[in-house]
């Protein structure tokens, strides 16, 4: 059974990220109010706010864990064109018997983008302390830190320009036949009816990053994407969410020029019957989680005959359904229009820096 626990977050404006850290025990949550949350979980699996600060000047759109081999690192992009990489130290002891406190120091602001800075995600540890973002102006910025013991110093190693606005990035965690710098971009851009989701990869004698794919599969505008971890498959699994959930199998060879050549195979579910928001792996890969406009969050898993199948709705109020609801169904509609009830949750103080979707 699942249990939902909800939590007060105290934002002030539109939550639009939660990110866990590598144990999961320790919680970021970003909003429009332009500050930053870490929950830490007690002794008794609850989660309270250990650390609250403004971190930008617009809206903060995503933030992103460091692997914990390079400490407590978190990284956040916004709304003011900038990203920023944030470092938990020790603070003053309050008192000689108690532990000093810890709060959170801004290392560096990045302030390469001219538009909104829409996506960031630290690389997978094994490239070492790297960090991608993209923005609206289409470009894929990959910075890297020379010296982990001085955070303050990021030079850019890879500028990557796409022809779309990009709204999200994600790494790649393994390197089965593949470039190790392998890394997924999708567009909201509505202006174009083509491929919204690219793939790019190091090329080694050119020594840069490019693209090498295009789904062209999806042309509706993506709001997330995923990589599936890596689990000792042969191929690698994107998850992408649209306006459907797709989740799309490649496979990837080297040619005679040595150059790499990728088979893509896309899959769409339309179970949601509303665009998707957020998609997320367990650690496994072995399980993927979707959330949409239907408010429900569903849980996908590989059936015996390896095809992928929604295998629990989980709704809002903690309900658990083990089948799958016909929203557009006489029923439900009459059923949903009884029982709508609206609340006022808060006000919008920045309408601009909402994103349209």
């Amino acid at each position: 059974m699942f249990e939902v626990d909800p939590i007060s977050a105290d934002h002030k404006d539109v939550i639009h990220d939660v990110a866990f850290d590598y144990y999961g025990r320790r919680m970021g949550t970003c909003s429009s109010d332009q500050t930053v949350k870490i929950w830490d979980e007690d002794e008794f699996g609850k989660l309270t706010v250990s650390s609250s600060w403004k971190a930008h000047s617009g809206s903060i759109w995503r933030i992103s864990w460091a692997h914990p081999e390079f400490g407590q690192v978190l990284a956040t992009c916004s709304f003011d064109r900038t990203a920023s990489v944030w470092e938990e130290v020790a603070g003053e002891k309050v008192a000689a018997t108690m532990t000093p406190a810890r709060r959170w120091v801004r290392r560096t602001t990045l302030v390469d983008s001219r538009t909104s800075v829409t996506d960031i995600e630290f690389a997978p540890k094994y490239l070492g302390l790297l960090l991608a973002t993209v923005s609206a102006d289409g470009i894929i910025r990959i910075y890297e830190a020379p010296d982990i013991m001085n955070l303050s110093q990021w030079p850019v190693q890879h500028e990557i320009t796409c022809k779309l606005p990009l709204t999200c990035i994600s790494w790649n965690t393994s390197t089965y036949k593949l470039s190790s710098h392998l890394l997924a971009a999708g567009s909201d851009d509505t202006a174009m009816n083509t491929g919204k989701v690219f793939i790019f990869a190091y090329n080694e004698s050119a020594r840069k990053c490019a693209e090498v794919e295009t789904i062209s599969e999806i042309n509706q505008p993506v709001t997330d994407l995923a990589f599936a971890p890596a689990a000792g498959r042969r191929f690698h699994i994107l998850s992408v969410a649209s306006k459907d959930l797709f989740i799309v199998n490649i496979r990837g060879q080297n040619d005679s020029t040595s150059n790499m050549t990728l088979e893509t195979q896309t899959t769409r579910f339309s179970d949601h019957n509303c665009p998707v928001w957020r998609v997320c792996w367990n650690m496994l890969g072995t399980m993927l989680i979707s959330t949409g406009d239907d408010g429900c969050v569903r849980i996908w898993r590989l059936n015996y005959t390896r095809n992928w199948k929604c295998a629990v709705v989980l709704k809002a109020e903690g309900s658990l359904s083990p089948y799958e609801t016909n929203l557009n169904s006489p029923t439900f509609t009459t059923a949903a229009v009884a029982t709508a009830k609206y609340y006022k949750k808060g006000t919008i103080s920045n309408p601009s820096q909402v994103p349209w979707h």
